[in-house]
């Protein structure tokens, strides 16, 4: 028996339907295969690189902007080789760029972890990539304002009469990217724990039996990147306590791991 050609073209309709709605399913539960996800990560990071080149176009445009507000602590720079000055600028360009892009990067970072999430742990997800955001930036701003210009008097009194000190330009900015984006990335630390509870490598049991080692480790950190100064110390370690502590209760009271 043959059907019309209206209810054949009906239930195929339904079936393409049917095929998407499945697909969309497939990619919400986290039911993909490997290949899938391998794609997945592929399509992210690509988004997230010309997210990079985006913002490094953006701010090529602010370079010399940029650029002054980075040595305001120490003023004028010299350049010691012909082309450290062109490669220098580059590698700010890049830098600005990435932090222009963070937002774009750190989206992708959650996509790509939210079809294996429930729909309250998606919640709370969205609530903390925003603020992951914030914290990057924050660590930035904690470094270069508090952290940075402490180490930099610090290494500037070792100038006398005869040692004059003459900062150039690609040491200066690396000595900025080894004191700044470290901080960065050591305020996503609740963000990390969440994403390492989620997927059972972390439990809430684990992190509260190393609570004390890792507030130890929070205060070697802090006298190993700043001055022979407590307070400084202290105003590095408590930060890096708070942090971790956000994400032991997260892992705790909302995952339930």
């Amino acid at each position: 028996m043959t059907l019309p050609e209206d209810k054949l073209q009906k239930s195929e309709d339904e079936n393409s339907v049917t095929d998407t709605d499945n697909e969309e399913k497939n990619s919400d539960d986290g039911s993909m295969s490997l290949t899938e996800h391998l794609e997945e990560l592929r399509s992210r990071i690509i988004k997230s690189l010309l997210g990079i080149v985006f913002g490094s176009g953006v701010a090529y445009f602010f370079l010399d902007d940029i650029t002054k507000f980075l040595t305001v602590p120490v003023g004028k720079l010299y350049y010691m080789q012909p082309g450290e000055a062109f490669f220098t600028y580059l590698k700010i360009d890049i830098v600005a760029g990435f932090l222009i892009a963070l937002p774009i990067i750190f989206f992708h970072i959650w996509r790509f972890f939210l079809p294996a999430l429930t729909l309250a742990e998606r919640a709370v997800l969205g609530v903390i990539v925003p603020m992951s955001v914030i914290l990057f930036f924050t660590g930035l701003a904690f470094s270069f304002f508090l952290i940075m210009p402490t180490a930099l008097k610090f290494f500037m009194g070792f100038s006398s009469e005869n040692l004059q000190t003459m900062f150039s330009f690609q040491n200066y900015f690396d000595f900025v990217i080894f004191f700044s984006l470290p901080f960065g990335f050591v305020f996503e630390l609740p963000l990390v724990i969440i994403i390492l509870g989620k997927l059972g490598i972390l439990t809430s049991e684990f992190l509260g039996k190393y609570r004390r080692i890792v507030f130890f480790l929070s205060f070697v950190i802090g006298a190993l990147v700043t001055t022979p100064d407590v307070i400084t110390q202290v105003a590095v370690a408590i930060p890096v306590m708070m942090l971790y502590e956000v994400g032991y209760l997260v892992v705790k009271y909302v995952l339930k791991k």
